[in-house]
């Protein structure tokens, strides 16, 4: 007998098959222990008897009726599953006889018995009953009280009302009167009295809470400042505690019903809306060699040495005027520089060079800086005050942090798209005190 183009059906061939396949009673199993294909497999085991050259249709009347006169006969239920063409598991579920579905019966042979009178009814209510949403309905309680007392399960109950079993189970548990039993009345009032939303804000009240985030909004601290704030200014009162995004959120909430001026003076960006934010612009390099970020010491990275510095300026409407900004990396103390007619190259190195050396020789390390033209003369800047200068990659705002942080800071005093020339020294000194009077959440 030959069975494909290669190979040759050997008696011992068969015999092995077939040998392993009353053991295993799998095709692959005797395919794989004679090292042969699926297919060559069952061609031999229908030549033998074993298996059905065409498997009755899955589910089929005849189907069904024919494994059940192979079990009459004794026949083993997988045996007599492979003979119909049916899997194991259908076998040894037609074996157990019955399948219950919403209290009804289906038999192996097609027949269907309702469930009794007496629960007729609530199933019917829970066919006119589906979920309506996260939350349960009335009339989704009322039916589960009914099931309960017609004596239906939880799981029969839940599928009816295309619910999770545990969802019912868990409200039957929570919502019992003093005699044990599921009330749906009281449980719905008390879930719709429980629920956490919606709940007025802890800011929608006049209170303690209320005016001390005002006042600190009126300082200029930023809304996660002033939540860890509370914590420190009142350690044992529980109901001085808000989320510095509860604070956002009020605000924005004030945004959407016209207040837009409120939220534009307590907010450092001046914006009624969240949006990301937009990317660096990519700097041509210097004549002079640059020495990167990349080889920055390693003392300088981990800010456990104080006296390196991070640098940058802030412009003015059209970029005409500027003011210089320098961030110490370890305790985020603040410097601004006087740049009153112009911010070139020279003028922004003369400012650097006598804001460094009014410092003491432990506090010049180095200075990061990015690729502006406002440092085209870093190299003069290094031989005059010793302090070498490390340069951000293009478009890459991040590797300098700090100062990126205060430049946003800085900000709410200097706005955007306004003449920076105005504020003089002695005003930059003073917002350069308040900044660095500011609570730090890195500094604990």
């Amino acid at each position: 007998m030959v069975v494909s183009e290669r190979w040759e059906a050997t008696p011992e061939l068969i015999a092995q098959v077939v040998s392993v396949f009353e053991r295993e009673d799998s095709i692959g199993a005797a395919a794989r222990a004679v090292g042969r294909s699926h297919g060559l497999a069952r061609r031999l085991l229908v030549e033998a008897g074993l298996v059905p050259a065409s498997p009755l249709p899955l589910g089929k009347p005849q189907a069904r009726a024919e494994f059940d006169r192979l079990l009459a006969e004794g026949v083993h239920h997988s045996v007599a599953a492979r003979r119909v063409g049916v899997s194991i598991d259908t076998g040894r579920y037609w074996k157990r006889g019955i399948r219950r579905s919403h209290g009804r019966k289906l038999y192996p042979d097609g027949r269907v018995t309702g469930p009794p009178a007496k629960r007729a009814a609530m199933h019917k209510a829970m066919d006119d009953v589906v979920g309506t949403g996260r939350l349960l309905s009335l009339a989704e309680r009322l039916v589960i009280a009914d099931g309960i007392k017609q004596g239906t399960s939880m799981r029969a109950i839940a599928a009816g009302l295309s619910r999770s079993p545990s969802t019912i189970t868990r409200e039957v548990a929570a919502h019992r009167d003093a005699n044990g039993r599921y009330s749906p009345y009281q449980g719905h009032h008390q879930s719709m009295h429980e629920r956490a939303r919606p709940k007025p804000s802890k800011l929608a009240t006049e209170g303690p809470l209320r005016e001390y985030v005002v006042d600190a909004l009126a300082r200029k601290l930023s809304p996660e400042q002033i939540s860890n704030r509370l914590k420190v200014d009142h350690p044992d009162d529980e109901s001085m505690r808000v989320s510095h995004e509860t604070i956002y959120q009020s605000l924005y909430f004030q945004a959407r019903g016209g207040l837009k001026r409120e939220v534009q003076a307590a907010l450092r960006t001046g914006r009624t809306r969240r949006r990301p934010q937009a990317r660096g612009v990519r700097r041509p390099r210097f004549v002079d060699p640059m020495i990167m970020i990349s080889d920055r010491p390693a003392c300088v990275e981990d800010r456990a040495v104080p006296g390196h510095w991070e640098g940058d300026l802030i412009t003015g409407k059209n970029n005409a005027s500027a003011i210089g900004t320098l961030v110490e990396r370890t305790t985020r103390y603040v410097m601004l520089l006087h740049l009153p007619d112009t911010h070139d190259a020279v003028t922004v190195r003369d400012q650097l060079v006598a804001a460094m050396n009014s410092l003491p020789e432990h506090l010049r390390g180095s200075l990061t800086w990015d690729q502006g033209s406002e440092m085209a003369t870093h190299a003069s800047f290094t031989m005059s005050t010793d302090m070498p200068v490390y340069f951000c990659d293009p478009a890459s705002p991040w590797q300098r942090g700090s100062n990126e942080n205060t430049n946003g800071l800085l900000r709410q005093y200097f706005p955007k798209g306004t003449d920076l020339s105005v504020h003089g020294l002695a005003e930059l000194e003073y917002v350069a005190q308040e900044l660095n009077a500011r609570p730090r959440k890195t500094l604990d």
